[in-house]
């Protein structure tokens, strides 16, 4: 296919220019997504077996509620119970709760019941790692709000359409070459061609994944001025019908058991495994209980579940993601967005899968960078400042904001040891480590910092089944078990470690016995010591 090569110059400007204006954030937010394809492995990892709801059977979980609601007023407004094999577990909050993403500083309390039926209690602050790098999926860890919404939402979306942009002009610029150069990677023309050829073979491969992923990112981040710009065309009528507030206050002696709950549920959603009851202002007229669905053979609308809030005194329900008569074709086209984004319609392959294009797309961002810095180097001499800085910020933030995560999961641990604050030291410990990758990229320059920090991500990911091994015998730690997490996340540290090191080991080669003028050019001990004697005799 032939294209003139002024139309060819103009669409590779605008794919340059779109994609390094966007690619650091999108390298923070698909590494950080592909993370939190398994988000409920990584909770499970990092909360001690010894610090959460013991169950009880479930003859005995309405004894339990009883007790509970009857002697503590925290649980009498709103518990959860978890359904596991054979039983159901029951806590709620002493502190906080609510439906925002990420909560801090929330405490939850454990209730079982002993041989005696006897009730026992204990407590623990809630361990959100998990969620905090979902959010720094969607964010990528810009703080600040906008009125209601994360300013990092928006700025993401912002850049999800600009990547959009970026996909079609990249598609258009390899149209002339796409059959002859497509599966070509050739090692033998130098490095840069190389990382150009895996540039393109990711970027057309997973073509369809990035096209979805970009334009449901754009309509998550700016879904509130959609509706608004449909209240154009509905004037006064609102687009959603909203419940009317309850007069009746209810007596929490009179809930429905668990079992008939379950039932309930079954009726409603017969394909679904209900896996935690969450319930809600039960002292109050409005109050509320959430059902979390779970399937792997449909799309969800949550990463995990589908939800059905409804009443739990007179079981009317309120408000479904699952796909009920009365949602008409809206809810199902609704629902696909969310699917589609969070890769759940094909239960844990397309999990995998998912985590995988993640992590090829965190690549294609990265190699962009690469090639975007080596197009603009200088081939003799001293490199361009504006050159210097790319590199280093490239280097910085990637590495950063991988290291970062790292090191949050090995604090994990010993931060139940410390009795510190887990959620704001996560935090701390996130971005303190990513602020001093950036500062030392800037520091030491691109080349050396390259080298150092992957070293670093290798040290950071053998440290966490090091540290899950020390966990286990260390004294005073909280109780962990093997088959918490099935050490996939130990398999997955070692995994990314191996990458590492071979990665460290190659940048590590070719800065010091690679091209002399390229950026990632460190010099050899023998060139400086000619140095310093050119300098001496001159």
């Amino acid at each position: 296919m032939k294209i003139r090569p002024d139309v060819l110059r103009t669409y590779q400007s605008v794919h340059t220019w779109t994609g390094i204006t966007t690619s650091l954030l999108l390298f923070i937010a698909f590494f950080a997504g592909a993370l939190t394809m398994f988000k409920p492995q990584i909770d499970q990892w990092a909360r001690p077996a010894s610090l959460i709801a013991q169950p009880v059977s479930n003859e005995r979980i309405d004894t339990l509620i009883e007790q509970a609601v009857t002697t503590h007023e925290k649980a009498s407004q709103g518990f959860i119970v978890n359904f596991v094999e054979g039983g159901a577990a029951l806590s709620w909050f002493e502190q906080g709760g609510g439906r925002e993403l990420v909560r801090l500083n929330d405490e939850l309390t454990y209730a079982t019941l002993d041989d005696a039926d006897k009730l026992q209690i204990s407590g623990a602050q809630t361990n959100e790692l998990g969620d905090l790098i979902d959010q720094l999926h969607r964010t990528a860890g810009i703080i600040g709000k906008v009125g209601h919404e994360d300013l990092g939402v928006l700025v993401l979306g912002i850049a999800a359409a600009l990547y959009f942009i970026a996909l079609i002009s990249g598609v258009i610029v390899l149209l002339p070459t796409l059959v002859k150069y497509l599966f070509a990677l050739r090692q033998n023309k130098g490095a840069n061609r190389f990382w150009l050829d895996s540039h393109n073979l990711v970027g057309v491969v997973s073509l369809p994944f990035h096209l979805l992923i970009a334009w449901t990112a754009v309509v998550f981040a700016f879904h509130d001025p959609f509706y608004g710009g449909l209240g154009v065309v509905y004037g006064d009528k609102p687009l959603f019908e909203r419940g009317g507030k309850g007069t009746q206050t209810y007596d929490i002696a009179e809930l429905p058991s668990m079992a008939a709950y379950k039932q309930y549920l079954q009726q409603m959603a017969p394909d679904y495994k209900l896996e935690k009851l969450e319930f809600s202002q039960l002292h109050t007229p409005n109050p509320t209980v959430a059902a979390y669905l779970a399937a792997d053979d449909r799309p969800l609308r949550g990463g995990y579940h589908d939800i059905i809030y409804f009443h739990p005194f007179t079981q009317a329900v309120g408000f479904s993601t699952v796909n009920l008569p009365e949602h008409g074709v809206y809810g199902p086209v609704v629902k696909s967005f969310f699917a589609l984004h969070f890769g759940n319609y094909a239960g844990d392959y397309g999990r995998w899968m998912y985590f995988a294009m993640g992590l090829l797309g965190a690549f294609l961002f990265y190699s962009g960078n690469l090639l975007w810095l080596e197009k603009r180097r200088e081939k003799k001499g001293e490199q361009r400042k504006s050159v210097k800085v790319m590199a280093a910020l490239t280097i910085g933030v990637c590495l950063g904001a991988m290291l970062g995560i790292g090191s949050a999961m090995v604090a994990s641990k010993w931060l139940y040891l410390l009795n510190l604050p887990l959620n704001h030291a996560y935090l701390w410990v996130y971005y303190s480590v990513f602020f001093a990758a950036i500062g030392y990229s800037f520091y030491r320059g691109a080349a050396r910092s390259a080298i150092h920090l992957l070293y670093a991500l290798f040290a950071v990911c053998v440290a966490i089944p090091v540290t899950s091994l020390l966990a286990l015998v260390v004294p005073g730690m909280p109780t962990w078990t093997v088959a918490q997490s099935g050490l996939m996340v130990e398999f997955m540290a070692v995994l990314f470690a191996l990458v590492f090191m071979v990665t460290a080991n190659k940048a590590k080669y070719r800065a010091y016995y690679g091209e002399r003028n390229s950026i990632w050019a460190l010099p050899r001990k023998n060139e400086l010591e000619s140095n310093d004697f050119q300098q001496v005799t001159a």
